[in-house]
């Protein structure tokens, strides 16, 4: 139980991962405002304004900020699912490579291998093309040097993979090393790759639109603004402090709805594409290792006979 509470509070006092850093010095800014206001009113200048409390009535700010927010949610929670399916795939078509595909020749294995290293290279050739970023040595370490050259000259290196991928199983079906029916199966996982792209790419290239974004800032800043002329006469010296907590309250759920509406960055807060490409590699090389061992091979067989 206590260890239960300490991670509870260690969490809620974490700055890393927080939206703390961007919106803490509005919030500062908008409680500065309150304290002017409140000196203002010290002053005897007539700055209590409680009617203000209608301009924005609080049920529309808030169905405002709920709409911008789940919006962004089904945006980050679409493109976990669609890198979910990605990695589902990826372990289906390369068990089915491995298991299907015959091995007439010591060459044979060769290529079987090189196939199933463009699985991982697919999903991590299609994290760089999502956030703008070149090919690099990660690509580097899992394919050919002419592959990784021919990459480089590449507008979409994930569909130039998928196409390498294809041609392979294209030809194993035409030498006879795989029957039409394991070819259509694996040509539909391949689609399914091809469909997660098309998916995160209308993810990103479709952002929340900016009148929008533009239109629910400003309410946000008129609200926020307003709320030292609404509660200086009550709150008095405790006007600023009060504004920059429930400035810091609003202005903080919209900047989550912005950190994850494009899920696909290197921020805290997007999704783990460095980890899950990883963890695809791992997988990979899982099953080559076990294909590769003879005697767990023959372990396999007898136990499953």
């Amino acid at each position: 139980m206590s260890g239960k509470k300490d991670g509870w509070f260690r969490l809620a006092l974490r700055w890393r991962g927080s939206v703390v850093p961007e919106v803490l010095p509005r919030s500062l800014l908008c409680g500065a405002f309150g304290v002017v206001v409140y000196l203002l009113h010290l002053a005897r200048i007539g700055v209590s304004l409680p009617f203000l409390s209608s301009l924005i009535p609080n049920i529309v700010l808030g169905l405002l900020l709920v709409f911008r927010t789940n919006t962004a949610y089904d945006r980050f929670w679409e493109g976990r699912k669609a890198w979910g399916q990605l990695i589902n795939t990826v372990r289906n078509l390369s068990r089915q490579i491995l298991v299907a595909i015959v091995e007439q020749e010591p060459s044979d294995r060769d290529q079987k291998i090189c196939a199933l290293n463009l699985l991982p290279a697919f999903a991590i050739a299609l994290k760089l093309h999502l956030r703008s970023e070149p090919i690099d040595s990660e690509l580097e370490a899992v394919l050919s040097p002419a592959q990784f050259d021919r990459l480089k000259t590449m507008n979409h290196p994930p569909l130039e993979i998928a196409f390498w991928i294809s041609r392979y199983l294209q030809n194993q079906y035409k030498q006879g090393k795989l029957d039409r029916y394991q070819l259509g199966d694996m040509g539909q996982l391949l689609h399914n790759m091809v469909d997660v792209a098309g998916i995160c790419e209308r993810i990103l290239k479709t952002p929340i639109p900016l009148a929008y974004a533009i239109h629910l800032k400003q309410l946000l800043l008129i609200y926020c603004l307003s709320l030292p002329f609404q509660m200086v006469d009550q709150l008095e010296w405790m006007t600023g402090p009060i504004v920059a907590l429930m400035s810091f309250t609003l202005l903080g759920i919209e900047e989550i709805g912005i950190q994850i509406e494009d899920p696909f960055g290197r921020d805290t807060n997007d999704l783990p594409l460095d980890n899950i490409c990883k963890t695809m590699q791992r997988n990979i090389a899982d099953l080559i290792a076990v294909s590769t061992d003879p005697n767990t091979s023959d372990t396999v067989s007898i136990s499953c006979s």
